[in-house]
């Protein structure tokens, strides 16, 4: 109880301290002479209306529409900027570079914050966690019905192996061997004695995704079935890649792919 008053009583006097410098700061303005108040507004008065050119869009604005970059000593118009922002956005570019000449110096998103428009800052933070998110290891939960992604927190723990519940259907599985728990059997005794097993029913599925004409995902190595659309094909792990040949998707492959004229 004592502890509790002293510190309630410090806590008053830290008040008591910070209004009587406040009281004490606006006494001093108030007596300070209006002529060097005059003097100290006409100052920020000029800066405000200082010029200065943009180097992107070589116009004359005010300081108050620059952006300047804190990592280097260039500054652009809000306009430009944003312009700039959007297009690295479209495409797919999270790290904004600085566009001066020959400049390696980049705009961090949360400094951009302040003059972004809300939706375009939202974007680009989504994005950013998008790539992230892609760089994570991951993998899937063997029972066909369930497949939920999950993130790997340690890979050494993944490759140790050892009883895990699915977070989604709750059954037991081994993320080691990517298969239902084989209750019983070591990791290494069980991919000994399935390994012909295995190899066997690799053959099988590849001569049915063969009559299917299924595509195997280059990444996560998933089959993937197309029932219709295009041939741009984006896996479950994010990868895109064309149906047809599958090769990695890019902007132009669509019409090089002579093949997917079979479609």
């Amino acid at each position: 109880m004592l502890l509790f008053v002293l510190q309630k009583l410090s806590g008053f006097f830290q008040y008591f301290c910070f209004f009587f410098l406040a009281f004490s700061s606006a006494s001093v303005s108030s007596s300070s002479n209006p002529e060097t108040e005059h003097v100290t507004s006409s100052i920020e008065t000029d800066e405000t209306l200082q010029v200065i050119i943009c180097e992107i869009c070589t116009d004359t604005k005010r300081i108050t529409q620059m952006i300047k970059n804190q990592t280097c000593h260039h500054s652009y118009c809000s306009d430009c900027m944003t312009k700039h922002v959007v297009a690295k956005i479209q495409d797919s570019i999270i790290t904004v570079p600085c566009p001066g000449l020959d400049c390696k110096s980049v705009f961090e998103l949360e400094a951009c914050r302040p003059w972004l428009p809300k939706d375009l800052f939202e974007r680009w933070n989504k994005a950013r966690c998008e790539v992230l998110f892609l760089q994570v290891p991951k993998f899937y939960c063997p029972f066909e019905d369930c497949s939920a992604m999950m993130l790997v927190e340690n890979e050494k723990d993944q490759q140790t192996g050892g009883k895990t519940e699915c977070p989604v259907c709750h059954r037991l599985f081994c993320p080691r061997c990517n298969v239902p728990w084989h209750t019983g059997v070591g990791c290494k005794k069980y991919q000994k004695l399935n390994k012909n097993k295995r190899q066997s029913e690799d053959r099988l599925v590849r001569k049915l995704a063969k009559e299917k004409r299924w595509q195997r995902c280059p990444k996560c190595k998933f089959y993937v079935e197309k029932i219709s659309g295009c041939v741009h094909i984006t896996c479950r792990c994010k990868y895109e890649f064309c149906y047809v040949c599958g090769r990695e998707w890019s902007f132009l492959h669509g019409s090089r792919c002579l093949s997917n004229r079979l479609f």
